[in-house]
C-alpha cells in the first residue's frame, strides 16, 4: 500500500506520472477489484483554472481537497458519473489527481456486473465515469482515507520507462482558458484502456 508520503509530495506532476502502473483496489460488501491505472489528470490548486479550488474557492463540496494528502475527493459530474481523485499535497494545498482510466486485474465478473457491459473489452473501465462504476465507487466513499482498506493504491513490480509515458492537455476543461493547454494529462503508450485521443506528439 502506498503511504502517505507519496501523496503529500507538492509536486502534484510528479505524483500523477508516478501513479501510472500503480493498482487500485476497492474491498466493498465482500467484493475485491483490483486495476491497475493507466491515465491520470492532475489539478494543481489555487492557481490552476481547472481546478475546483481554483482562486481559492471552498465549497462543501470542494472543503475535501484542502485535506493533507492522501484521502478521496469524489464527485458526481453532469449529473451522471461519479469522478476519483486522489488528494494530494499539504494540508490547506488543494491539488488532486483524477485517475482517468485503469486496466482490470481482479474482480473482472463484478465489474462487468456493475457496468452492465455484455463483453468484458476495454471499454469496461475506459474513462473515469467507467472507472467508478466498475470499481463500484461513489460519493459515500468521498473523504475516505487512502491508507485504509476500503480504497487504496498498492504497487507490485510493475515499472514504466520515462517513453511509455505520454503526457497531454487535458479533457474537458476549455473553461479553464490558457491552463487548459497545460500538459497536466498522462497515460500508459498505447494502453487500449485509455480514454480520449491518443495523441503521443506532445514533450514529455
Amino acid at each position: 500500500m502506498l503511504t502517505q508520503a507519496f501523496y503529500t509530495n507538492k509536486n502534484t506532476i510528479d505524483v500523477a506520472k508516478n501513479l501510472l502502473g500503480k493498482i487500485l483496489v476497492t474491498k466493498m460488501e465482500g467484493l475485491v477489484t483490483k486495476a491497475r491505472i493507466v491515465e491520470t489528470e492532475a489539478y494543481c490548486g489555487i492557481t490552476d483554472k481547472a481546478c475546483h479550488a481554483y482562486n481559492n474557492k471552498r465549497t462543501k463540496r470542494t472543503e475535501i481537497m484542502f485535506a493533507n494528502g492522501g484521502v478521496c475527493y469524489i464527485y458526481l459530474c453532469y449529473g451522471m458519473h461519479y469522478l476519483f481523485n486522489v488528494v494530494t499535497n499539504t494540508i490547506n494545498n488543494p491539488h488532486a489527481v483524477l485517475v482517468r482510466a485503469v486496466e482490470p486485474l481482479e474482480g473482472l465478473e463484478i465489474m462487468q456486473k456493475r457496468t452492465g457491459k455484455k463483453e468484458n473489452d476495454f471499454t469496461i473501465t475506459k474513462g473515469p465515469g467507467n472507472v467508478t462504476k466498475a470499481l463500484g465507487i461513489t460519493n459515500n466513499q468521498n473523504g475516505y482515507s487512502l491508507l485504509q482498506n476500503t480504497i487504496y493504491i498498492e504497487e507490485d513490480d510493475f515499472i514504466l520507462s520515462s517513453k511509455q509515458i505520454i503526457n497531454t492537455p487535458r479533457i474537458g476543461v476549455h473553461y479553464a482558458k490558457e491552463d487548459a493547454l497545460l500538459l497536466y494529462r498522462f497515460f500508459i503508450k498505447n494502453n487500449l484502456f485509455v480514454s480520449g485521443k491518443k495523441i503521443d506528439n506532445f514533450a514529455n
